[in-house]
């Protein structure tokens, strides 16, 4: 009977009318970017999300980046490592290690980057796409800010200028001309060829830190898809993991948890019901859109449903090393028979249908 926002209410069905299902109290664990604070530059923009506007996402925080073609994030450096995945357009990054080892390489749509904590590095949007490149950063904590990124404009601008002149061995006044606060994102001339890179007397990185993942094949299951990207292909990616899913209409990731890992989840495209069971009674339904996060505790149960018209494709990323989850249908198939149908009444058709298997995406129900 009073004021509604229609919309939005349309694109949270299940917060408008939860299923009889949920119960009990599951803090907030959705929160589209759409309602960030972006933060707009001449040559791009950015926009967070991080524990300031979702408190249970702990471990990752993510940023939503754009860069028009040509445009730089200019050389910078976090307290926490990086990982990528380019949603639009082509990406040059560069970088040097610990070792004075360089690297420089191209990344396209659905392929990845990731950063070490500490190790300095650029991006650049190539001219491939004359509307730039957008991409998604995920950091390994949930209270990081793109706001206090070390900046080497940001940097050189307080440091004394024969300070300056005394480190680079120059003139003082070959530093009149250095911008007086940083630049962050600015435009530029698209760059050139990665094999334009400088020679480093120390060579290159011992480990790419690229990775085209979509040049991978997917594992093909009877109602989707997946790709799974840990340090066991990737090997620099030492602190994320990252699945690729993709759901056809009417199908389901099928119930599971991970074993103590969050997940912090990006939809791309469909969409999307989650719900997320917290033990001790308490369950909370979520309805996920492109351009969402969302947040899931570790050990939480859950599955991710396609409600939409259209393939449903989202990242599920992990603050470890190792992709790990528990099929619920394979623990149930793989414990003595009695003890599962005493404990929820099943009855010997039921068990049949358990997969001994995980089964990961679940194909639309045939009843």
């Amino acid at each position: 009977m009073g004021p509604q926002d229609v919309a939005l209410d349309q694109q949270n069905p299940d917060l408008l009318a939860p299923p009889t299902t949920d119960a009990g109290t599951v803090g907030n664990a959705k929160w589209p970017f759409s309602l960030s604070h972006n933060r707009l530059q001449t040559g791009g923009w950015a926009r967070q999300q991080n524990l300031d506007v979702l408190p249970m996402a702990t471990e990752m925080a993510g940023v939503d980046m754009r860069l028009e073609a040509g445009a730089i994030r200019e050389l910078h450096w976090h307290k926490t490592s990086e990982w990528a995945y380019v949603l639009s357009g082509s990406v040059q990054v560069t970088s040097v290690n610990q070792n004075g080892q360089n690297f420089v390489g191209t990344v396209n749509p659905g392929d990845l980057w990731y950063f070490p904590a500490g190790i300095p590095h650029s991006l650049q949007a190539t001219a491939d796409n004359p509307d730039g490149a957008e991409f998604l950063l995920v950091f390994d904590d949930g209270s990081f800010s793109e706001d206090s990124t070390f900046l080497v404009t940001d940097w050189l601008s307080h440091v004394p200028k024969e300070v300056l002149a005394k480190n680079f061995q120059v003139n003082i006044s070959d530093f009149n001309g250095i911008p007086g606060q940083e630049l962050y994102i600015f435009p530029s001339s698209p760059p050139g060829p990665d094999s334009d890179a400088p020679t480093s007397p120390q060579g290159t990185v011992p480990s790419p830190f690229t990775f085209q993942m979509s040049q991978m094949q997917p594992t093909q299951l009877a109602g989707g898809s997946v790709k799974i990207v840990d340090s066991s292909i990737f090997p620099v990616s030492v602190t994320t993991a990252a699945a690729e899913v993709t759901v056809e209409p009417g199908a389901m990731r099928e119930l599971h948890w991970h074993p103590t890992q969050d997940e912090w989840s990006y939809f791309i495209e469909g969409m999307a019901r989650v719900t997320l069971f917290a033990s001790q009674g308490s369950a909370r339904t979520f309805d996920f859109v492109p351009g969402d996060v969302g947040y899931i505790p570790g050990s939480y149960g859950h599955y991710v449903e396609n409600i939409g018209n259209t393939t449903l494709r989202y990242l599920e990323i992990f603050k470890t090393d190792t992709f790990q989850d528990v099929s619920l249908s394979q623990w149930l198939a793989l414990t003595p028979p009695e003890m599962v149908k005493a404990t929820l009444n099943l009855d010997d058709e039921a068990m049949s249908h358990l997969s001994k298997t995980k089964q990961v995406v679940i194909g639309p129900s045939s009843s």
